[in-house]
């Protein structure tokens, strides 16, 4: 009865009720972790131009997820991870597809052809797609403000591609647009999976079940003599294997599940100019003053993303 009048008194009194602080930590969870996850993805363009720089892009692309899954099986050997069951194997195909198989593949195709800088600002496209996604696949309803926020940001990113000295449609973007596709269909569907299994055992069954597949096509493009290949082009593997790969998708797929696929998906309008000022600090690319103001307009539209206009 006390806690009752209590309840009653604070909620009267302007209080958060315990469903709705709840809520609102773990919205703060998801973001805290999906922050870390686009930190940990920021570098992957720059790492893997430096990769392809010496090594075949098929080989940086389906090698990452091989490297990776050796982590996966001592992890979930490690944590005593539990078999996926009936149509979870599916999903962990369809999700394997997009994120271990599609964007890395696809990625490194494309950044043989053009630099990190570039493929930066197309990969923005992300954000717009994995909620579209979301929508699709988890029921997630975010209202017309969220929408126009994110219609915002990709906009400006079109713009400035259009705007930049590579705007020309070639080879490579149509690569960074189906890898693009395939990463946000990936996140969505692995974030539905993350409620279920978690985050660590979604990216682990992920990689393990693809393993197998990928490694012929891994031994027959990797190089013959690693001892000939630069520090930085190993460097680079090394980063998108462990990193980008694997470890950045425990924080990532958490951060997805605690705040949901659509608002801590806005989250990616971050990472093209993460990748950015990455590149221009590890390859020497310049960064000019259009992707400056981009980059402002577009955590202008992140921010007024977060703001409570959501709904399932």
């Amino acid at each position: 009865m006390k806690s009752r009048m209590f309840n009653r008194a604070a909620l009267a009194a302007g209080d958060q009720s315990p469903t709705t602080f709840l809520q609102t930590s773990e919205l703060k969870r998801g973001y805290w972790f999906g922050c870390a996850g686009i930190l940990g993805f920021s570098l992957t363009l720059p790492a893997t131009r430096m990769a392809v720089a010496e090594l075949d892009p098929v080989f940086v692309g389906l090698g990452r997820a091989v490297a990776a899954s050796l982590l996966a099986a001592l992890a979930l050997w490690w944590r005593g991870g539990r078999l996926p069951r009936g149509s979870q194997w599916l999903r962990l195909a369809a999700t394997a597809g997009g994120v271990v198989i599609g964007f890395p593949l696809l990625s490194a195709l494309a950044l043989k052809q053009v630099s990190a800088v570039h493929a930066a600002v197309v990969v923005g496209l992300t954000p717009l797609l994995t909620a579209g996604f979301g929508v699709l696949l988890s029921g997630e309803r975010p209202a017309w403000p969220f929408w126009l926020a994110t219609a915002l940001g990709s906009a400006a990113i079109l713009v400035f591609v259009y705007l930049s000295g590579e705007a020309r449609l070639q080879q490579a973007d149509l690569y960074l647009l189906a890898a693009i596709a395939c990463v946000a269909y990936g996140y969505a569907e692995g974030a539905r999976l993350a409620k279920q299994l978690g985050a660590g055992q979604t990216i682990s069954w992920a990689l393990l079940i693809t393993a197998p597949l990928l490694l012929p096509w891994v031994v027959t493009t990797a190089p013959p003599h690693f001892e000939l290949v630069s520090w930085s082009s190993l460097l680079g593997f090394a980063y998108v294997s462990v990193i980008s790969m694997y470890l950045a998708f425990f924080a990532w797929y958490r951060g997805l599940a605690l705040g949901g696929t659509a608002r801590i998906g806005q989250l990616q309008l971050l990472q093209p100019f993460l990748s950015m000022a990455a590149g221009a600090a590890l390859i020497g690319e310049s960064v000019e003053i259009e992707q400056l103001a981009t980059a402002a307009l577009v955590v202008a539209c992140v921010l007024a993303a977060r703001k409570p206009s959501y709904h399932r």
